[in-house]
Order: structure tokens, then sequence, then C-alpha cells
């Protein structure tokens, strides 16, 4: 499901960039201002989809990774015939992260292609630099929904904390000190990365971190799990 849902947000993307000086132009005639859109537009509605939207509905699918296991006693077989509780983390989390980078990278590659179709301009000067944050942005939010999941009696529960904690991220982007110390700035400054107004080096704070926080949030997964009684 979810492979279909981001091949229709990288299909879209460009579309909608495409048509919206044309809709505007219907409802408000021809003598209403419009700025013909470039290759940015679609790069634009790319990520706001992906982080207003994509991001929370991969949140939604797998936030309850661990707890409905453990609910349903799936994980009993596994780990009475010996199975380490670190291994069924470690496992789970490189499944998570596995399939974040495939359906990001196939709407990424199809709004890539639209883009240059509809849009052969020089406005986006480093698509695949702009695309790399969201690559390392999802290694902390796979470990994220894994720890909420572990922590969580429920599903709901889990997700409700793994939005929790990612308000408190969007909170701390407002204040420019911790904006590149931020993960969440791996997502929110894409097309300052894609026009080249930012560098990615500039970020490198915040991809330290997040590297940090996945391997903390993987190891106290691990702990919860085996203090959990399955």
């Amino acid at each position: 499901m979810l492979f279909v849902i981001f091949m229709i947000f990288g299909l879209m993307s460009p579309l909608v960039a495409k048509l919206t000086p044309e809709i505007l132009k219907m409802s408000f005639g021809e003598e209403f201002p419009i700025v013909a859109p470039t290759s940015l537009d679609s790069w634009m509605q790319y990520y706001k989809n992906l982080s207003q939207i994509g991001l929370y509905l991969f949140a939604i699918v797998f936030s309850g990774v661990v707890s409905q296991e453990i609910q349903k006693g799936t994980l009993v077989h596994l780990v009475t015939k010996g199975l380490n509780r670190s291994v069924i983390i470690g496992s789970k989390w490189f499944i998570l992260y596995l399939q974040w980078t495939l359906i990001l990278s196939l709407s990424f590659v199809i709004t890539f292609g639209y883009t240059y179709f509809y849009f052969p301009d020089n406005a986006s000067a480093h698509p695949w630099l702009a695309f790399f944050p969201l690559l390392i942005f999802g290694l902390f939010f796979c470990s994220l929904i894994i720890f909420t999941s572990t922590v969580a009696r429920s599903s709901f529960e889990g997700l409700l904390l793994t939005i929790f904690v990612m308000i408190l991220g969007y909170i701390g982007g407002v204040f420019e000190s911790l904006t590149t110390w931020n993960p969440v700035s791996l997502i929110g400054q894409n097309l300052a990365i894609l026009q080249g107004t930012d560098r990615l080096s500039e970020y490198l704070p915040s991809i330290l971190v997040t590297l940090l926080l996945t391997i903390v949030l993987i190891v106290m997964s691990i702990n919860v799990l085996k203090r959990k009684k399955i």
C-alpha cells in the first residue's frame, strides 16, 4: 500500500506544479498574475507531501511493529527457541529502514524523471544532495518507531508517542541556534540544499546527532524488550 501511495506522490508532485497555473487561470481569468512554474515548484510539492503526509502514513502503518507482536504472542516461540531479543529489534529496524529507503527512492526517481520532462531548467541544481538528508533522517525515524512501539502497549499509543517526539523536534526548529543540531531540520531544509543556498556540510551536526540518536533508541528498545514479558 505504501509503495502505491508514494508512487502517487512521485507522479503528482510535478503534475500539480504544472497544472496549478492553468487551474488558477480558469478560476480567476487571464488577467490574474501568474508566475510560470519551475522545477523548484515540483520539488517543493514533493518534499511537502513527504514531510506533511508521507512521514505520518509510514508511522501509522508501522506503529505496531513490536507492540502488536507482543500482544498476539507471536514472539514467544522465537524467544523460547533462544533468539536474542536484540536480534528481534535489530532485524525489525533493518526491515523498516529498508522499506523506508525503497519507497522514498521510488517516489524520488519518479519525481525526478517527470520534473526533468516538464521543467528542463536549472532552478534545481542539486536534487540528489537534497534527497540524501531524507535517507539519513530515516535512520532516526525508523528507530523512533521501533522504540515507541516497544514502549507502548498498543499501536495507537506508539503512534502518539512518535508524533509527540516529532512535535518536540518541530518546536526545536523554531530556535535558530538549534537548527543545525536538530534531526528534523533534515526534512525541512531540502529546498535550500536543492537550490544551493545551503550546503549539505552545514547540516553535519544534524547528521551526527541523528546517527547518535539512532543508536541510542535502538539500544533503549533492546533494553525495554528484555524487561518486557512476552
